[in-house]
């Protein structure tokens, strides 16, 4: 297999996600912060202005604290940004619906458009709709997930909060800690 090919993929993927994943599991969190914090990091990862939802998780976990999870809020705002990218369309349609405004044309047109400062107007009224699409959907958004991942998270609670056959100290070490310690046996 190549160094770009699926199983770098997976290889990042396991880095990125899994492994920081498991290891919030195997520190204790409720099964309910865990899915409000997930919840919360998905809903303001799909915000849609690129580049904006870390400030929006950052300001989250300041004014939530301790009733949201900062690690978890902040992994799921980093998976998030897919359907950031693809639901940027969605909200700005559901906030045309909302207004009952024009279509924005999603043409090269319109892009053309957008280069050259000649749809100033039509830009600003597009992400106000997309605003609007998020801020009415975010809430809508955030409610499925947290009823959805409540009983996911706590059966991965149980499952990851101390490994059959070893001991609670040894759950909570990082996987760099256990690999050493095997080692050193």
């Amino acid at each position: 297999m190549s160094k770009w090919g699926l199983g770098a993929i997976g290889s990042w993927l396991h880095n990125k996600v899994v492994d920081p994943f498991i290891q919030i599991l195997r520190r204790g969190v409720e099964p309910k912060q865990l899915a409000f914090s997930t919840a919360l990091g998905i809903s303001l990862g799909v915000f849609p202005i690129v580049g904006v939802t870390v400030f929006l998780c950052g300001m989250a976990i300041a004014v939530l604290g301790s009733s949201v999870n900062a690690p978890t809020v902040m992994l799921a705002n980093f998976v998030a940004t897919p359907l950031e990218l693809s639901l940027m369309v969605v909200f700005l349609r559901f906030g045309e619906f909302v207004t009952g405004g024009a279509h924005f044309p999603l043409t090269s047109d319109a892009l053309k458009k957008v280069l050259t400062g000649k749809a100033s107007t039509e830009i600003t009224r597009s992400i106000l709709n997309a605003l609007l699409g998020w801020l009415v959907l975010a809430p809508l958004i955030m409610g499925a997930l947290y009823v959805l991942l409540v009983p996911v998270f706590a059966i991965l609670v149980r499952k990851f909060k101390f490994s059959a056959g070893s001991s609670p100290k040894l759950a909570t070490s990082s996987s760099t800690e256990l690999r050493l310690k095997v080692r050193e046996t």
